[in-house]
């Protein structure tokens, strides 16, 4: 049954109103116009709705019932187009990001506590995984945008904007401390103890990748989940651990670890955002966009 919104919002008013003169009124149309929609309304579902009297109009049984039910849904829309509304504004809602530990932690805090700090009352809900699991989540639609680091495969209307440098070393302690200020080849780490990251990761991706550009294939002592781990393990002198800097750089500055020095030096890489442009983005994830990106 395809029957026009406009005519049970005809219908309300009057019903509400008691009136089809009051109606045209708050409607701003004219009462045949009101007196119209009604009877379009009763033929189309086959039952009277109103009776009328000289002062006025009062609901029958059939009417009665479906007052309840219209009554409902209008306010049901009407709840709706406030919260759109609100959340055009800005004034609820909610974004989701996803994001690494190090582009969390080295890049998008700070944006994110001046965004909260703005809008207190949108929710930010961010997904903590490798920039691996976070393309996917964009691809499927579960995130408004990723905070990615490279090297990063895109698909289909997905874009990368580079916001940030940075930078993998290699780190060691004390016990280490024979290599330090040495010109090292990247084969003799073949023989060293070495602490990686997990393969899921965008940063073990391009170490694996510029060594076996130059022959050059590691098998770590340790694999970790985390760079903070990394860092703790070779303060540890458990091994050569290899990071992005900003991880070490704590420890780097007290002399806890010191950075091993090659003939070559690995290409910086870009931390990046991920955005969809196939996909539609809540007003508060583009608001927060705007934020990183201008």
């Amino acid at each position: 049954m395809d029957i026009s919104l406009e005519y049970y919002r005809v219908f309300y008013q009057a019903a509400r109103l008691g009136s089809i003169t009051l109606a045209a009124e708050q409607l701003c149309i004219s009462q045949p116009a009101v007196s119209q929609a009604v009877k379009q309304l009763e033929t189309a579902l086959g039952s009277r709705l109103f009776v009328r009297t000289s002062k006025g109009v009062h609901l029958t049984q059939e009417g009665e019932l479906l007052y309840g039910y219209v009554e409902r849904g209008l306010n049901m829309i009407l709840d709706g187009e406030q919260i759109l509304k609100r959340m055009q504004d800005l004034d609820t809602g909610e974004v989701r990001i996803g994001a690494s530990d190090m582009t969390l932690q080295f890049y998008l805090l700070p944006y994110l506590e001046r965004f909260h700090e703005t809008y207190p009352n949108i929710k930010v809900i961010v997904s903590n995984a490798p920039t691996p699991e976070t393309m996917k989540s964009l691809h499927d639609g579960r995130i408004d945008f990723g905070v990615v680091s490279t090297p990063v495969a895109v698909q289909g209307d997905m874009e990368l904007i580079p916001v940030r440098e940075i930078r993998n070393v290699f780190v060691a302690g004390e016990k280490f401390r024979h290599l330090r200020g040495r010109r090292l080849s990247y084969g003799e780490l073949e023989k060293l103890p070495c602490i990686l990251l997990e393969e899921n990761t965008s940063t073990r991706a391009f170490t694996d990748g510029y060594l076996e550009e130059r022959g050059v294939k590691l098998a770590p002592e340790f694999e970790l989940a985390t760079s903070d781990m990394v860092v703790q393990f070779a303060a540890r002198n458990m091994g050569i651990g290899c990071v992005v800097e900003d991880f070490a750089r704590e420890k780097l500055d007290r002399g806890e670890l010191f950075c091993l020095e090659f003939d070559s030096e690995m290409p910086g890489r870009q931390i990046c955002l991920a955005i969809d442009r196939s996909s539609a983005m809540s007003p508060a994830g583009r608001k927060l966009l705007e934020l990183l990106v201008f």
